[in-house]
């Protein structure tokens, strides 16, 4: 490396050891990355040219960090050259600004079309103290003023207690999974640097597929995470993963609940590497205790033994009720200097001894210390003091991911995945002794995270106080299991168009009923049954009938053709539309202007379960044979499942927003529960479920037999059945998380019922029902009601009120309401600041796309059977090729 004159050596007596010694490992590889390898005399030679650049005269260096080879050049050469270091985080804006004002650095290092040095003094406005080399935000707030002080010997000395208990060799290569400018990131560096091993220099993520292509090309051999690290390599297969070089993955950044760190442990025994759980603050530079690998398994909970040169005590804690806990001090060469508030803090020495770190920890008979709970988090609420961190341990033990903050006057309890919020708070309540309205439960996608994957506390309690009014845009991800916030909804229908029949006699309806059905062999004494039709035609068919005859005949699609010339009433503005097509139309409608949001109207996917379980009694389980039956069942699966697998399909060609389990529709059995997208599509999920196994008790025959003796006995047997998964009586959904088709199940099975009620004894007995269950379903009165009141509607009303041009509008919309609700996602995100543009464009889209499939459908059809069309034109004559026009 050049050397560089000696007065430039000066401030270098002061820096860090195993940066001033880069170039003592000669050509050995320092850094890999997509692009090449660079040795250390290399890295060392950047090293020393950037510290020449920064100059003798000591000052305060800002570098922006990012896992880039510009980065952490500038880092180490600030280092090098005896300039404290404020490392500030890559890609944050606010937080870049916000130090920036406060602490006026006098270089920044940072990204500008390319990578710029701003010299923004000679020389230093601060008066720095000597052992000052480096400033970083603390683990909850990389935008706040108050910093961490640590010096040269920290930094050094926490690498090489890291090299000693990891036994990091020349040979290792680590690969930069976490950030640099978080303390647990800079120490995989600091400790690599120091053993001489190689830096595996990436800013992917675990969850992209190159991250693993670059790991394996590099013959990475370690990996670090936090918690939310190990849920997206559950995400990505990792269990699966040939990764012939690793030696260890390596857990902080917060706590990761017992059974995972067993089933990592198990899982690296099985595959030849070792889990160090370890524990750590900024505070200390960044780790303070390790847990031996070989009693990870053993002994899952515990955060091990203090790291070489560092000591663990335990401060007594008064109000705590257990006399074996006690507050966790820890002393050792890492401990910081102390907090930097002002940029006037930057001319004190050490001011800390003793780390107080603010956690609640055992120790156990092994000597393994254990965290039992947070001191500084701990609420006083209605006069009980309550542990948000023994709560998140409670609800872990249950399979429930949460964080927990406490407020003014309540807990909040942020959740992931498709939990229940009534089966939480309850759980909560009982465990803490609080008042369930004391516990509020908040149903994400996801939790708000810093940049090191750390849940953000300060953002949750923002978002917990914020009004429903601005709280609600907050939450567009909140999943939708029976229970959620904002759920989705499906409903399955065909595409209406085309133009009415001028006249109304037989020859026209069966031209009518010829184009929305696509067949060839209409006849006037079949039923819109008996030609097949279903729900998916249903709409158009009825909208389209109600528009020639004025009004629509009561079960209209069980009659011959030729009995539908009913008289006809005077045509006028007034007109009727049959109440399934109304409350289809008005919900997905409701959905899409929810999800944007436009307004918050909820409930419509949970009735619109109960709708397609009216139209499968009417349309699947007809008169006709068992196997009849089953085909009908078949054909409407299919007319489910492609064009949401086709739309699926094409998102994933240009991004990763969904997964094959996604695709497959099976990510409620066999998907992981990480709360990103895969909650669109339960409601399809759950109306497939439920037709595959309705589908295998009709193939029986016993079954298909009871059916028809007893057709509205079997439906509200089942609806009882349903009750079980609905109430949970086994206690199977607060401990496996069950699908929606066994939680909210029942309410198909009641609309079946809806559609067999025959008489007011048997209607008033589907309406009690949904009265009396529906309500504490959501603990949220008004979506009950809609549902409640949904259900009235198809058990008393055929038809409800309309105007001809409602009518037109409510036929394309619900018609279109299964392609309106798959596409919908792909366009309202990019227009939430136009909310009516948002609802008009996501209408049109999924109008479109049900135009697409019908017209590809109908192509389909024709192909797959050219005889029948033949033998139609040859009894029927050239006037059938009008029917395909």
């Amino acid at each position: 490396m050049p050397v560089l004159p000696l007065a430039s050596l000066l401030p270098a007596l002061r820096t860090v050891p195993f940066v001033r010694d880069l170039a003592l490992h000669g050509d050995r590889p320092a850094v890999v990355t997509a692009d090449g390898e660079i040795s250390y005399a290399d890295l060392a030679r950047r090293v020393a040219d950037c510290a020449a650049r920064l100059g003798t005269t000591r000052r305060l260096v800002l570098v922006v960090g990012a896992n880039t080879v510009d980065s952490l050049v500038a880092y180490l050469g600030a280092l090098y050259g005896g300039h404290p270091v404020l490392l500030v985080p890559g890609g944050n804006t606010a937080a870049l600004t916000a130090l920036v004002e406060a602490y006026d650095p006098d270089v920044v290092l940072g990204p500008a079309d390319g990578w710029a040095v701003d010299e923004r003094r000679t020389d230093t406005a601060h008066d720095l103290h000597p052992d000052l080399a480096l400033l970083l935000s603390t683990s909850g707030s990389t935008g706040s003023p108050k910093l961490v002080r640590l010096s040269a010997a920290n930094l050094q000395a926490n690498a090489e207690a890291i090299v000693e208990y990891l036994g990091i060799r020349e040979t290792d290569r680590a690969v930069t999974s976490l950030p640099l400018h978080y303390c647990y990131g800079l120490s995989v560096v600091h400790s690599h640097l120091a053993r001489g091993a190689a830096l595996v220099l990436t800013d992917l993520s675990v969850a992209d597929a190159c991250f693993w292509d670059l790991l394996r090309a590099a013959r990475g051999t370690s990996l670090a995470g936090v918690p939310y690290t190990f849920d997206l390599l559950d995400r990505v297969g990792f269990a699966e993963m040939d990764l012939p070089h690793l030696r260890y993955v390596t857990q902080a950044g917060g706590r990761l609940a017992p059974e995972r760190v067993r089933h990592y442990a198990e899982l690296g025994r099985r595959g030849g590497w070792d889990l160090f759980v370890m524990y750590g603050q900024t505070e200390a530079t960044a780790r303070m205790a390790y847990l031996p690998p070989d009693l990870a398994v053993h002994h899952p909970q515990a955060i091990g033994v203090p790291v070489p040169g560092g000591a663990f005590r335990l401060a007594p804690v008064p109000d705590h009720p257990d006399p074996a806990v006690g507050e966790l001090l820890y002393t050792g060469p890492n401990v910081m200097l102390g907090y930097a508030e002002t940029p006037a803090d930057l001319a004190l020495g050490r001011s800390v001894d003793e780390l107080r770190t603010g956690d609640l920890a055992r120790r156990g008979p092994a000597g393994l210390y254990e965290i039992v709970g947070r001191r500084s988090r701990f609420a006083k609420i209605l006069g009980l003091r309550i542990d948000p961190q023994r709560v998140e341990a409670l609800l872990s033990r249950h399979g429930v991911a949460a964080t927990c903050v406490g407020g003014d006057d309540e807990l909040v309890v942020a959740v992931v995945g498709e939990a229940d919020a009534r089966t939480v708070r309850r759980l909560v309540a009982d465990e803490v002794g609080l008042p369930p309205r004391a516990v509020r439960v908040l149903v994400l996608a996801e939790l708000p995270r810093l940049a090191s994957g750390k849940p953000d506390l300060a953002g949750l309690r923002a978002l917990a106080a914020a009004p429903p009014a601005t709280a609600a845009p907050a939450l567009p991800a909140q999943r939708g299991l029976a229970r959620s916030a904002q759920p989705t909804d499906t409903a399955t229908t065909d595409a209406a168009g085309g133009v009415p029949a001028a006249g109304t006699s037989v020859d026209d309806l069966c031209r009518l009923y010829a184009e929305v059905l696509d067949r060839d062999d209409v006849r006037p004494e079949l039923s819109f049954v008996d030609l097949g039709g279903d729900s998916l035609s249903y709409v158009e068919m009825s909208v389209r009938l109600e528009q020639e005859l004025g009004h629509l005949p009561a079960n209209w699609h069980t009659l011959p053709i030729a009995a539908l010339r009913a008289p006809q009433r005077p045509r006028g503005r007034r007109r009727s539309l049959e109440t399934s097509v109304a409350l289809r139309a008005a919900a997905i409608v409701l959905i899409v202007g929810s999800h944007i949001p436009l307004f918050t109207v909820t409930g419509g996917a949970h009735l619109l379960l109960g709708v397609a379980g009216f139209n499968f009694a009417r349309f699947q389980l007809t008169s006709a044979g068992r196997r009849d039956r089953l085909r009908q069942i078949g054909a409407s699966l299919a007319r489910i499942v492609l064009p949401t697998m086709a739309w699926i399909g094409a998102v994933m060609l240009f991004n990763d927003q969904y997964r094959v389990s996604t695709l497959l529709l099976v990510h409620s059995l066999f998907g992981p529960d990480d709360a990103r997208t895969e909650w669109h599509f339960w409601f399809v999920e759950a109306v497939v479920y439920l037709l595959v196994g309705l589908a295998a008790l009709v193939a029986l025959r016993r079954v298909d037999r009871l059916e028809r003796r007893h057709p509205f006995a079997l439906p509200m047997g089942l609806t009882v059945l349903g009750l079980l998964g609905r109430y949970d009586v086994f206690g199977l959904d607060a401990r496996y998380d069950l699908p929606a088709a066994l939680v909210a199940g029942w309410l198909f099975t009641l609309g079946w019922a809806a559609a067999r009620a025959d008489g007011v004894g048997q209607r008033l007995l589907v309406t009690v029902a949904a009265a009396v269950t529906v309500p504490g379903f959501f603990g949220q009165p008004a979506r009950e009601a809609l549902i409640v009141a949904g259900f009235a509607l198809l058990v008393w009303l055929p038809t409800v009120p309309s105007l001809g041009v409602v009518n037109r509008v409510a036929g394309v919309l619900a018609g279109s309401s299964l392609y309106i609700y798959l596409t919908h996602w792909q366009v309202y995100p990019h227009l939430r600041d136009w909310p009516l543009v948002a609802l008009a464009a996501s209408l049109a889209l999924g109008i479109a796309y049900a135009v697409v499939v019908g017209r590809v459908g109908r192509v389909v059809a024709a192909a797959l059977r050219p005889g029948d069309f033949r033998c139609a034109r040859e009894r029927h004559g050239p006037q059938v090729d009008k029917l395909h026009l």
